[in-house]
């Protein structure tokens, strides 16, 4: 699925840079481009990560393509940047020789590109809204809610939405008004000089809860339209949790985050996760290795490992995990700033210290 959209989404950058060059609008293809790199690498490269590791050559192949044909469009953009690149990656002579790439050679799903750019969206604002509550995204959160008149159409992708922001249920519903409403403010300082009397009709419409959004999203009210210097917007949850909006005003997020001692304990094991991969990678351990483990943590941490045990040599390839202090290792924190050491030995080596050979 990811490979398909990423792919789809290069037979959209070939076609909207193609008409804003014929246009002259190179403000206009340079933030095509722009866009298309944030998908790129923070969508795409990000969530197949594991993939790569493990050479997956459809995803190998799939990002060598992608790429190639991104050098060819940002070419008379990025003349140097993409010939270093190309030339890097395909070993030719020069991408300036090439032809102009044919939107015939990559998949066309814009109904892919549409729902999986929903999904981004979602994903953006919960994270905002973990950022703004200073919730670290690897504590796992009860649930999401995502109120939106196109909310049905991301069932297929609630899983994703679910692992990228690390809730255990994802909510979807087109009832927007059950979860939360927008509320507007006039600025009668600001609206006064230019409506004159009629600012006082406006708020007073305001207050009542009659006004609506022209097709452009400005605000009317009394049959006036407001400047968005006029007025204030808040978007109010009629949840428990947390809400944040999503682009054009579209819906609404609403996250539950009340943090239980189980979820606690989760993020405690996922934040020590984090320790013994930099661990790994420190001491030039292969993806594939498989360890011994030694955690030296706080008894509240440790018994988070404990009970997470499972999940810990999962994704850190341990065969065993032993508890006990450690004089070297490798040093990191957990949680609100919590010190923690872990030892990392690769298995079948005859070492006895606490990280590497």
């Amino acid at each position: 699925m990811l490979d398909r959209y990423i792919l789809a989404k290069t037979n959209e950058l070939v076609t909207d840079v193609e008409s804003q060059m014929d246009r002259y609008d190179l403000a206009g293809a340079c933030a095509t481009v722009r866009e298309f790199l944030e998908a790129l690498t923070n969508w795409y490269v990000r969530r197949s990560r594991d993939r790569f590791w493990a050479g997956d050559r459809d995803a190998i192949d799939t990002l060598h393509t992608v790429l190639e044909v991104t050098c060819r469009v940002v070419a008379p953009l990025m003349p140097l940047t993409a010939e270093a690149i190309w030339i890097g990656l395909t070993g030719g002579r020069s991408v300036h020789l090439t032809d102009w790439p044919l939107v015939d050679e990559l998949p066309n799903d814009s109904s892919l590109v549409t729902a999986i750019d929903r999904v981004r969206q979602v994903c953006s604002a919960t994270l905002a809204l973990r950022t703004a509550n200073k919730l670290r995204v690897r504590l796992p959160l009860a649930k999401l809610t995502v109120a939106a008149a196109d909310a049905e159409r991301l069932g297929t992708f609630a899983d994703l939405i679910r692992d990228e922001v690390n809730v255990k249920e994802v909510e979807l519903t087109t009832d927007l008004a059950a979860h939360g409403s927008f509320e507007i403010t006039v600025n009668a300082r600001a609206a006064g000089p230019r409506l004159g009397k009629a600012v006082q009709r406006v708020i007073k419409a305001v207050k009542a809860g009659q006004w609506t959004t022209s097709p452009a999203g400005a605000v009317v009210a009394d049959g006036i339209e407001l400047l968005s210097s006029e007025y204030e917007r808040r978007l109010v949850s009629r949840d428990a949790g947390v809400a944040g909006e999503l682009p054009g005003s579209s819906g609404i997020v609403v996250l539950d985050c009340a943090v239980t001692p189980e979820l606690e304990a989760e993020g405690l094991a996922r934040d020590l996760v984090r320790v013994i991969q930099q661990a790994r990678r420190d001491v030039g351990l292969s993806v594939s290795d498989r360890i011994h483990l030694t955690i030296d943590a706080p008894e509240p941490v440790s018994a988070a490992a404990r009970t997470h045990e499972g999940l810990i040599r999962s994704e850190t390839l341990a065969l065993d995990v032993g508890y006990a202090a450690l004089s070297d290792g490798v040093g990191g924190k957990v949680g609100d700033g919590v010190d923690v050491r872990v030892g990392v030995v690769r298995a079948g080596s005859m070492a006895g210290g606490g990280v590497g050979d």
